[in-house]
């Protein structure tokens, strides 16, 4: 199988697993100017939390590219299924750190704590 590289993939992203457990994963990603996490599937719903302020381009599954601009501690959340590569379109270093929920937990509130 040849490998066909893309001209704006300059490196690969580097990770490093923080936390893993039961119910978490938790992975510091760090990104220099055009480096990409490579193609992936989300298994587990999950949150970023940017570390620095970037743009980032998204690939999806069909090739088609978007843009995000993401601030530092501005974190957002996605279900799992997400199907993507992030690369870091931005001119210097981007880091953030992933959240990952291994399991939905429902905790049922005690009649008394019902809004």
């Amino acid at each position: 199988m040849t490998e066909t590289r893309r001209p704006d993939i300059v490196s690969k992203a580097v990770s490093e697993q923080q936390e893993d457990n039961a119910r978490t994963r938790v992975t510091l990603w760090r990104f220099t100017p055009g480096a990409a996490t490579g193609f992936h599937r989300h298994e587990f719903d999950y949150v970023v939390v940017p570390l620095t302020d970037g743009r980032l381009k998204i690939v999806d599954k069909e090739g088609r590219e978007s843009f995000s601009e993401l601030a530092a501690g501005v974190s957002y959340f996605r279900e799992a299924g997400v199907e993507h590569d992030v690369i870091n379109a931005s001119p210097g270093d981007f880091a953030f750190v992933e959240i990952e929920f291994k399991e939905r937990v429902v905790k049922a509130l005690p009649d008394d704590e019902h809004p």
